[in-house]
């Protein structure tokens, strides 16, 4: 337990944090496991329209500081190339 008033006030302050980086987390994984199963399911139109909100969440995370950089870049290649492959 904390035995002074800044440490209890950096407890508040982490709970809430933390609740908000694992709502972000939550929400991106979600979007990308859509996708996903769009992919596998083979669905041209549905992966085609999922795949924009899937950047624009990928995006979203790298700027709240949930995903590095890099690893967004490589998420949306990934997932740009497996939907181009099956629209073609």
């Amino acid at each position: 337990m904390p035995n002074h008033k800044s440490a209890e006030k950096r407890v508040r302050q982490t709970a809430k944090r933390n609740a908000i980086n694992k709502s972000n987390t939550s929400r991106l994984r979600t979007q990308i496991k859509k996708l996903r199963a769009a992919l596998a399911s083979g669905n041209k139109e549905q992966t085609s329209a999922l795949l924009n909100p899937t950047v624009s969440a990928i995006d979203k995370a790298v700027n709240k500081g949930i995903l590095h950089k890099n690893t967004a870049a490589r998420y949306k290649s990934r997932l740009t190339l497996h939907v181009n492959n099956l629209a073609q």
